[in-house]
């Protein structure tokens, strides 16, 4: 690595953390909209939201995380009432997760609020440097995701 990329992939990592810290995704327990919810919860009730049903091992690729932690993560949905397992087309060796009336709820109020948010921070970004901002941010997607990998919407 030369001396340019170096310095430039420093500028990136100190312009990434910024981001980070400004928009709350270091906030373990809470959406960087605001709501006291884990991301990790917010973006599986939107993906389950979204698509209805899924398995386990669905919902765990989406959010590219381990089978674990996935585990955990819908240990957490079912405790708070949000998410039950189910069987789908007479399977029994496949676990199905859906939303409650209570996790709808819960994936309705947070979309709500991430849509606030986002709505927020359009306004300040200038109409016409909106489109470079997210074409970058594609671009970093793409680049975070490596070869063959897959960009998610943000669900927070």
């Amino acid at each position: 690595m030369s001396g340019d990329d170096l310095d430039q992939a420093l500028l990136l990592q100190g312009r990434i953390s910024a981001f980070v810290r400004a928009f709350g995704l270091h906030q373990p327990d809470r959406t960087p909209c605001g709501q006291p919810v884990p991301s990790s919860e917010a973006h599986a009730l939107g993906e389950l939201d979204r698509d209805g049903p899924l398995t386990q091992t669905e919902l765990g690729r989406r959010l590219r995380l381990e089978k674990s932690t996935v585990s955990r993560l819908v240990n957490q949905l079912i405790n708070r009432g949000w998410a039950r397992r189910a069987e789908r087309d007479g399977d029994a060796r496949l676990v199905w997760l859906e939303l409650t009336p209570a996790g709808g709820r819960a994936a309705g109020e947070l979309a709500a609020a991430r849509a606030a948010r986002f709505a927020e921070l359009l306004r300040n970004i200038p109409a016409e440097q909106r489109p470079a901002v997210i074409d970058a941010l594609t671009t970093l997607v793409e680049a975070a995701a490596g070869p063959g990998g897959a960009g998610t919407a943000s669900h927070g």
